[in-house]
C-alpha cells in the first residue's frame, strides 16, 4: 500500500467534514457500517411503522354508529350512516376511507379496537414517548433508547450490512428507533442517503476515487487497514446501490399526490431494490384536531386509505406485498364528547391498523364502552405492547420481552407460515 493511500486512511477516521452522507460524516457511516445490526430473524419479512401524530379521532375513523353512546355525544361531528363503509352492523370506516375498505374487502387489513394503556397520559409528548419506548417510566434512563432502538442493540454486530432501519421523512429521528449501537439513517428522499463529497465537480470525484480505490486495497497484515477496507466497500457498494434506485425509474404514477404516499413510494423502492433494511417508519402530521374537525380529518383519512391501499399495490405487483407489514398507531385517541368548537380534544384509547398478509380481516376486539367511561375516554381494552410483541415474536422473529417487558401476550395478527 502506498503511503498517500495510508495516510488517507488515517486522517479520514478524524476529517469530520471530509464527505457526508445525508448530513452524517463518513467517519460516522463507516462506524455506522461496522456496528449495524442485522435484525437476525429466520425469515425475510419487512415492518412498516406509520405514526398518526396528533392523536387521531377512532371514534370518527372507526365508527360505532350503531351503538347509542355515539349520536348522543357526536351530535355535530357524527358522521351519517349512510355515508360509512360498513363493517359490521354497528361499526363502519370513515367515509373518506373507501380504499381501506378495500384493503378490508381484500383480506389485508385488521382493526384492532380500544388500544391503549394503563393510566392514560394526554400530553402529546408523554404518550408519544411512552409509545415509541414502550415504556410507562419517565426517568431518563428510560428515554434513552425505543422500542425499535432496543430491537436493534439486542443483536450482535453486522459488518457490512445493509441498516438495519430506516426513517423516511422530515424532521428528528423518532424515539422508537432511537439505540445505543446503531445509528439509524433519517432522510426525506432516497438520493440523500449517498455519499457525497464537498468542493468542485473534480474533487468531488477524485474523493469518491480514492474511496473506491481504498476499497480494492489488500488488507494485508493491518488489522485497522481491513477493518476499513471492507466497511469503505460497503458503505461505498450500498450508496451506489441507493443512487441507482434514486437515479432509476421516476415516480409511480399509481401513487396519490400526498406527502405519506410519497414518503411510503421511497420505501417501496428501496424494498424492490432488495436492500437489508427490515424495519421503516414514517409519520403523517395532523392529527390534532381540537376545532373545526370533519373537514380537516377527512382530508387526513382520505390520505392515510389511498396511500396505505397505493403501498400495498405496489408490493404486490412486484411480488413482495407478503412479506411487509404495517402497523399504524396514534399516541392517543380523542374524547368520546364533541367540544364546543366542532373539534375533539386529547383522549386515550384508539383502534390500530394492521395492513398485510393478517390472519384475521375485520375488527379484532370489542369497541369500548361508551357509557363505562375512564373520565370521558374510552378505556383501552389491548395493551398496544402486545401488538408490539406480535410484531416482534411472531412477525419479525425476535424475543419480545427484552425490548418491551414480560407479560404481554402476542395477539394472533399475521399470517407466518
Amino acid at each position: 500500500m502506498t503511503l498517500h493511500r495510508r495516510r488517507f486512511l488515517r486522517s479520514s477516521l478524524a476529517a469530520s467534514s471530509l464527505v457526508s452522507m445525508g448530513g452524517a460524516t463518513i467517519p460516522g457511516f463507516l462506524a455506522q457500517s461496522a456496528r449495524a445490526a442485522r435484525v437476525e430473524s429466520p425469515n425475510d419479512r419487512i415492518l412498516v411503522v406509520v405514526q398518526l401524530v396528533g392523536g387521531n379521532d377512532g371514534l370518527n375513523t372507526v365508527v360505532p354508529h350503531g351503538i347509542d353512546g355515539y349520536p348522543r355525544n357526536r351530535r355535530r361531528l357524527r358522521l351519517p350512516t349512510g355515508q360509512l363503509h360498513r363493517i359490521t352492523d354497528a361499526i363502519g370506516l370513515h367515509p373518506s376511507m373507501g380504499q381501506m375498505a378495500k384493503l378490508l374487502e381484500d383480506g389485508c387489513l385488521s382493526i384492532v379496537q380500544g388500544v391503549g394503556y394503563p393510566n392514560p397520559d394526554r400530553s402529546h409528548f408523554r404518550s408519544m414517548e411512552i409509545w415509541e419506548t414502550a415504556r410507562t417510566d419517565s426517568r431518563p434512563e428510560a428515554l434513552e433508547t425505543g422500542w425499535l432502538g432496543r430491537v436493534l442493540d439486542a443483536h450482535p454486530p453486522d459488518p457490512g450490512a445493509d441498516s438495519p432501519a430506516l426513517h423516511v421523512g422530515a424532521g428528528r429521528l423518532p424515539l422508537a428507533m432511537r439505540s445505543r449501537r446503531v445509528e439509524v439513517p433519517s432522510l426525506e428522499q432516497i438520493d440523500q442517503f449517498r455519499l457525497q463529497a464537498p468542493g468542485s465537480s473534480a474533487e468531488r470525484a477524485s474523493t469518491r476515487s480514492s474511496l473506491a480505490d481504498v476499497a480494492g486495497v489488500d488488507r494485508g497484515d493491518d488489522p485497522l487497514l481491513g477493518f476499513l477496507r471492507r466497511s469503505t466497500l460497503a458503505a461505498y457498494e450500498s450508496s451506489a446501490r441507493l443512487e441507482e434506485v434514486a437515479s432509476g425509474q421516476g415516480g409511480n404514477s399509481d401513487y396519490p399526490n400526498f406527502p405519506l404516499a410519497r414518503r411510503l413510494e421511497q420505501i417501496a423502492r428501496i424494498i424492490k431494490a432488495e436492500f437489508g433494511t427490515r424495519i421503516y417508519y414514517t409519520r403523517q402530521d395532523g392529527y390534532d384536531t381540537h376545532a373545526n374537525q370533519l373537514a380537516s380529518h377527512a382530508a387526513l383519512l382520505n390520505e392515510l386509505a389511498d396511500s396505505l391501499a397505493a403501498f400495498r399495490d405496489d408490493l404486490a405487483r412486484d411480488g413482495q406485498a407478503d412479506r411487509v407489514a404495517v402497523l399504524v398507531f396514534s399516541e392517543f385517541g380523542r374524547r368520546v364528547a364533541e367540544n364546543a368548537s366542532n373539534g375533539t380534544d386529547h383522549g386515550a384509547a384508539a383502534p390500530v391498523f394492521v395492513v398485510g398478509p393478517v390472519a384475521q380481516a375485520g375488527l379484532i376486539g370489542e369497541h369500548p364502552s361508551l357509557d363505562d367511561l375512564d373520565e370521558g375516554d374510552l378505556k383501552h381494552q389491548t395493551d398496544f405492547r402486545s401488538l408490539y410483541a406480535s410484531m416482534l415474536d411472531d412477525w419479525l422473529g425476535v424475543p419480545s420481552a427484552p425490548v418491551i417487558g414480560s407479560g404481554f401476550e402476542p395477539l394472533p395478527l399475521l399470517k407466518t407460515s
